[in-house]
């Protein structure tokens, strides 16, 4: 077991889909099939990555963990049911397996927030491997300050991180060091991370120990979720993904652990999504209230009111995972980015936006949440009539839309999604105190948005509902439509919608684009967008064409990444996956599609 000169030549990056999701619910690491962690924030999501090889490139920093030289995955999966990821080798005459995970249970123990756990083993025959522990943080990469007291200590100022390991390895950050794993004899390394706080040392033996409490309390967890859902255990894998998405400390789940991987490979679509959505996030609290698990979504709630109380009755576009403002974007000068997709960006733009469907996705989550027989509290209803007063006030302005269009439009999604808002605060305003002042105001509000959208935003030559008024681009975003309950689900135009998108916005088989490529000003395409496909299954599951709604989701599981993954988009030429990964707004989509065939009609009108 020796430190040996850096002769590495640089690896490609792997495929996006090549990644698996190592959590603890405060951050979050990408790790290659090669062993390889290309991605990790300290000591949050939005935090500075401390190691960034994905988008960084080499001199970014990495922590590989694996085989010593070229050799084919023989198996990869997540532990059943938990957040612990196996990978398995082939290496010679014997097996090497990486087991490896975070530990999200650290309150009322002296442990660090942050603690991964890797674990090699061999089967058959002694192995080769090597460990690659290359840390360097932040947006110009620096190097620690590193010490050797029986573990390797990095240092940077407020920022402090050790590498320990049972047997004791020489490890010297930037070097391979070279290691042997022999049956019976499992070497296991433990990375903790402190910021602004003491440095606290876990014994590998006790790491383990605790990863495997950690893997009891996720299939606890798990097991509380409904025996009988359809798809069950993809829709249990994009449960257990959202909560590892989600910020313990504030319970606001996070948009994507990733920034400014590509849209458009080699383009310029690239963007940070390491912040909060309250749409996203909304559309997770339906999903978690509807497989039993309230506590998530009224976590969220209780951090939405937190972080709007100082811009209330406005409500942002996106937060910061502890509900401030999200900081400007910028790009990051000498990143080469993954795939050469420059800029590299950190900020997001998109926080300054009026974006009017945000209301729509909130009220509807507070509308789910009393449904559920949960109590709205009296702040909770104060916030929903301040975002319902909003939409009643600035609905006829044009926005940025759900696709965040830097040119407003008058969006028909964002009209239908500021109907749901007001139809959905006047539901709640049946059992909580209203005035009838406020009350009219609302109701003249809701009428006149449907009264326009009717009008303005429907083409009869076309049979569908478009992407905004007088134009003849279609939205995906628009197959809500049989969930609002704005028009009847049996309606033509309804069925007529469906259909459009459907066939006019296909990206072949069950792929949809969002809207017509290229009608988003900036230069480039993109891919097929999967939440979209998730939608669709929904809408045909809500207007009784279960069937087809079965088959289109059974499609779209030949899509997920080997470890049950989704990122935001697909290239339909391909099948590589797109954009920042994995994403929470997929996931929550897809769980909200299987909940729709399980409240589905048995039997479609007209198949029997």
């Amino acid at each position: 077991m020796t430190g040996e000169p850096d002769t590495r030549c640089p690896r490609p990056p792997a495929p996006i889909s090549d990644y698996g999701l190592l959590g603890d619910t405060r951050t979050a690491a990408l790790v290659a099939s090669d062993g390889g962690i290309d991605w990790l924030c300290v000591p949050r999501f939005d935090g500075e990555p401390l190691f960034g090889r994905l988008v960084g490139g080499p001199d970014a920093g990495m922590f590989r963990v694996g085989p010593a030289g070229p050799t084919t995955v023989v198996e990869r999966r997540y532990r059943r049911h938990t957040a612990t990821l196996e990978t398995t080798w082939a290496v010679g005459s014997g097996r090497l397996t990486l087991t490896e995970g975070m530990v999200a249970e650290v309150s009322g123990r002296l442990l660090p927030t942050t603690l991964v756990v890797r674990r090699l083993s061999a089967e058959e025959a002694a192995v080769d491997a090597v460990v690659e522990f290359d840390p360097r943080l932040g947006v110009r990469h620096r190097r620690p300050r590193v010490h050797h007291r029986r573990r390797t200590l990095c240092e940077w100022g407020s920022l402090a991180v050790s590498l320990d390991s049972a047997p004791e390895l020489a490890i010297e950050p930037g070097r391979p060091t070279s290691i042997t794993v022999r049956p019976g004899h499992p070497i296991t390394l433990v990375l903790a991370v402190a910021h602004r706080e003491p440095l606290i040392h876990v014994e590998p033996a006790a790491a383990w120990d605790l990863l495997i409490e950690d893997e009891n309390r996720w299939r606890g967890w798990t097991a509380e979720i409904d025996e009988s859902l359809p798809f069950r255990e993809h829709v249990v894998r994009s449960l257990l993904t959202l909560r590892l998405l989600t910020y313990s400390p504030s319970q606001a789940p996070v948009a994507a652990p990733t920034t400014s991987l590509p849209e458009d490979p080699g383009g310029v679509r690239n963007w940070d999504y390491r912040y909060v959505w309250p749409r996203d996030a909304s559309i997770a609290v339906s999903a978690f209230l509807s497989v039993g698990k309230p506590d998530e979504a009224h976590g969220f709630l209780a951090w939405l009111l937190h972080a709007s109380r100082l811009q209330r009755p406005r409500l942002p576009a996106l937060f910061t995972l502890h509900g401030r403002h999200v900081p400007a974007e910028r790009d990051l000068g000498g990143w080469p980015g993954y795939l050469d997709s420059v800029p590299v960006r950190v900020g997001n733009g998109a926080a300054r936006q009026h974006q009017l469907d945000g209301y729509g996705w909130v009220v509807d989550a507070a509308w789910a949440f009393a449904q559920a027989g949960q109590r709205l509290y009296t702040e909770t209803w104060r916030a929903v009539r301040g975002f319902a007063d909003v939409v009643a006030r600035r609905w006829q302005e044009p926005d940025a839309g759900i696709w965040e269009i830097r040119a407003p439009a008058q969006h028909v999604h964002s009209k239908l999604m500021g109907w749901l808002a007001l139809d959905r605060a006047l539901r709640i305003a049946d059992t909580h105190p209203l005035s009838d002042r406020q009350r009219r105001r609302w109701q003249k509000a809701r009428d006149a948005i449907a009264a326009e959208v009717r009008t303005r935003g429907f083409d009869p030559t076309m049979a569908s509902y478009v992407r905004s008024y007088g134009s003849q681009d279609l939205d995906a975003a628009l197959l809500v439509l049989p969930l609002l309950d704005m028009e009847n689900v049996e309606s033509p135009r309804v069925r007529g919608t469906i259909d459009a998108i459907r066939d006019r916005l296909s990206a072949g088989g069950p792929l949809l684009y969002r809207y017509p490529p290229g009608r988003d000003g900036f230069p480039g395409t993109e891919g097929a967008f999967l939440p979209c496909s998730f939608w669709l299954v929904q809408a045909l599951a809500r207007a009784g064409r279960r069937l087809e709604a079965v088959e289109l989701f059974q499609t779209m599981l030949d899509y997920a990444s080997p470890l049950g993954l989704y990122a935001e988009e697909l290239d339909p030429a391909t099948g590589a996956h797109l954009g920042n990964y994995p994403q929470t707004l997929t996931h929550a989509a897809l769980i909200q599609a299987a909940l729709a065939i399980r409240d589905a009609p048995a039997i479609d009108p007209g198949s029997a």
